[in-house]
């Protein structure tokens, strides 16, 4: 099982969809979870609505602070934005997915990078799956 860390600034919209969609996706297979640099108070309302339209209720969920025992607890850190408030931790292989923030854009747009998300955490996905059937 691979651990994977999306990590944005506010925690309220990249990175809680690739935590949903991975953890529903990998379905236990692997694990996700998220924080963010400088976390918002609530998750933004136009990620609330794309998510509801693909059946993800996010509603439960609050922006996280990204700490340091959260970076060391995955194998893999996603980035989205966070620049130099992302920790570097040795070992850990960390990737950078440029990504438009959601926050204040129209239903469309978000569920345009919602989409984006879908296809980089399938793709994520496939390779993660791959190395555990290689691993065995």
């Amino acid at each position: 099982m691979s651990r994977v860390l999306f990590v944005c600034v506010h925690n309220a919209g990249r990175s809680q969809i690739s935590q949903a969609l991975l953890n529903r996706d990998a379905g236990g297979r692997h694990e996700a979870r998220s924080a963010g640099s400088e976390p918002a108070q609530r998750i933004h309302p136009e990620v609330l609505t794309v998510m509801d339209e693909i059946g993800l209720d996010l509603r439960g969920e609050t922006p996280k602070r990204l700490t340091r025992e959260l970076a060391e607890w995955a194998d893999i850190v996603v980035t989205m934005g966070c620049g130099d408030a992302c920790p570097y931790i040795p070992g850990r292989r960390y990737l950078d997915w440029e990504l438009e923030d959601p926050r204040g854009r129209s239903l469309d747009a978000v569920r345009a990078t919602r989409d984006e998300i879908v296809r980089r955490v399938d793709s994520l996905l496939a390779e993660l799956d791959a190395a555990a059937v290689a691993a065995t």
